[in-house]
């Protein structure tokens, strides 16, 4: 017989808890399956993700960073330019990011959201 108790419930959660408390924010996916392909700037980061503000990037990227899956470099320049890019945590995500999207292909309707 399975244990539904509350502790079993936290106990079996909290990875999965950790990942979605930040991967579950929209835009975070988007952000780090751009920067899986490479470092990117600031600019080119805001316009490969259409929608998305330059303050609710600069959250994410901070979030993302915090979380230790990014870094932010910068360029002195001139001109001065930030760039971003994974680190070995956030590029490990790979595997899994990829699992999700073949998954979403098979069992999710067409939305808008394509190009």
């Amino acid at each position: 017989m399975a244990d539904h108790s509350e502790q079993a419930c936290r106990r079996v959660d909290v990875s999965i808890t950790r990942v979605f408390e930040l991967f579950g924010k929209r835009w975070t996916g988007p952000i780090v399956s751009v920067l899986l392909q490479q470092p990117v700037h600031f600019a080119d980061l805001r316009r490969a993700i259409p929608g998305i503000s330059e303050r609710m990037l600069s959250d994410r990227l901070s979030e993302l960073g915090t979380a230790g899956l990014v870094v932010r470099e910068v360029d002195e320049g001139p001109p001065l330019r930030v760039s971003y890019r994974l680190t070995q945590a956030g590029a490990a995500m790979e595997p899994a990011l990829k699992e999700l999207g073949s998954w979403a292909e098979k069992h999710l309707k067409d939305g808008d959201g394509g190009c």
